[in-house]
């Protein structure tokens, strides 16, 4: 009986999510960076910074490792 009341509160609360969520098919202004496609380039500059702090450390992870052996 326990399982059963909380299923109904589960389904019942899943219900009024879907319910409040009906602009689907609303087309919406850009704002923000979505305007001008700004945040591909936000994107692609957090990308590069991303890659080469990887490589940065790759690289430090090397060296250290050559002095280690040294």
């Amino acid at each position: 009986m326990k399982q059963l009341i909380v299923t109904m509160i589960v389904l019942f609360v899943q219900l009024l999510a879907n319910a409040q969520d009906t602009v689907h098919n609303v087309e919406r202004t850009p704002t923000g960076l979505y305007t001008g496609n700004k945040i591909y380039v936000v994107m692609v500059v957090a990308v590069t910074i991303l890659v080469g702090l990887f490589l940065y450390v790759i690289r430090l992870d090397r060296k250290i490792s050559k002095l280690e052996k040294s």
